[in-house]
């Protein structure tokens, strides 16, 4: 088992941001997007009394509504703020930090590269911090290698934060040998978590015959861990939402002697100790935890929710 795995500190603070909220204002509490991509974590804070929605034309004047962990564009709460919403933003301090360094290129004048997902919403959060013709979207190697500015101005580039560093830094020695002029970030913006749980696979995937990430599908971090697990050695990869998504044929057949377990930010404990309750109650089970680093990293909650 990798450590560290599961929750980082966004995660948590957006959960018991929902929570809370539930708490003060009583249920329901609108949350548009996923507060996190979790299927469990959702469906937990549904029950709980928190309605997700797509967009705020569907949250009703009278209600709270949230902002996801992923940031959201401008135009949201500028949205919200003509309706006169009372909105909470539960958009993780790192994320935020990448839209204040977006904003900050662009009054400097630059052109902004995002390297990151089409589709994502930290992706869609982050392009919405600037007018559609100041920032370029590039998601691969190719991308970087055929970008051509429409400007002679200076360029900039920030990262989505849950991306693969060794792929990002593959797009950024690119960018850095086209363009040795463009700024870069003050620090890197692929966050703490997603770095330390990638180290972490890293440390077990070799020794592995079979790799499981506890995480969802639509978790850009998880998808990242099973990747990095693969190319560090581990020959066989899955990503699993709970114990049930388990193809225990799958497992038998390949009849592997160590498997590798982690779970992506957004997933929950309780779903990794289900993993491995299924396998305790399979084969002779000997668990080891090997921990790469040590996580104290705390975000606090607005003051509105304290």
């Amino acid at each position: 088992m990798a450590a560290p795995r599961g929750f980082c500190a966004g995660v948590d603070r957006a959960i018991e941001m929902v929570e809370k909220a539930i708490e003060r204002y009583g249920a329901p509490v609108y949350v548009r997007h996923e507060i996190v991509h979790n299927e469990t974590v959702v469906n937990r804070l549904r029950d709980l009394g928190a309605v997700f929605v797509d967009e705020l034309d569907e949250v009703p004047d009278d209600r709270p509504v949230l902002f996801s962990a992923h940031g959201v564009p401008k135009s949201v709460p500028a949205e919200a703020e003509q309706r006169k919403l009372l909105y909470l933003d539960a958009t993780c301090p790192l994320v935020s930090k990448v839209h204040i360094e977006t904003e900050r290129h662009h009054r400097r004048g630059a052109h902004v590269i995002l390297i990151g997902h089409a589709g994502h919403p930290e992706v869609e959060g982050t392009m919405g911090q600037l007018p559609a013709d100041a920032m370029t979207l590039i998601e691969t190697v190719e991308d970087a290698e055929g970008f051509e500015p429409k400007t002679d101005g200076p360029l900039a580039y920030v990262t989505q934060t849950t991306l693969s560093v060794d792929d990002t830094i593959q797009i950024v020695d690119v960018l850095k040998r086209r363009f040795p002029e463009i700024w870069v970030p003050h620090k890197d913006d692929i966050c703490y978590a997603t770095t330390n749980r990638q180290e972490a696979v890293k440390a077990i995937a070799a020794e592995a015959d079979l790799l499981f990430v506890v995480g969802s599908p639509t978790s850009s971090n998880s998808l990242r861990l099973v990747e990095v697990g693969m190319k560090a050695g581990c020959p066989v990869g899955r990503l699993i939402e709970n114990v049930d998504a388990i193809d225990w044929d799958m497992v038998e057949k390949l009849s592997p002697s160590v498997v590798a377990l982690t779970a992506g930010a957004s997933a929950p404990e309780t779903a990794v100790q289900g993993v491995v309750q299924g396998f305790r109650e399979r084969f002779n089970l000997d668990l080891q935890e090997v921990e790469t680093t040590r996580e104290n990293v705390e975000f606090k909650l607005p003051r509105e929710l304290v």
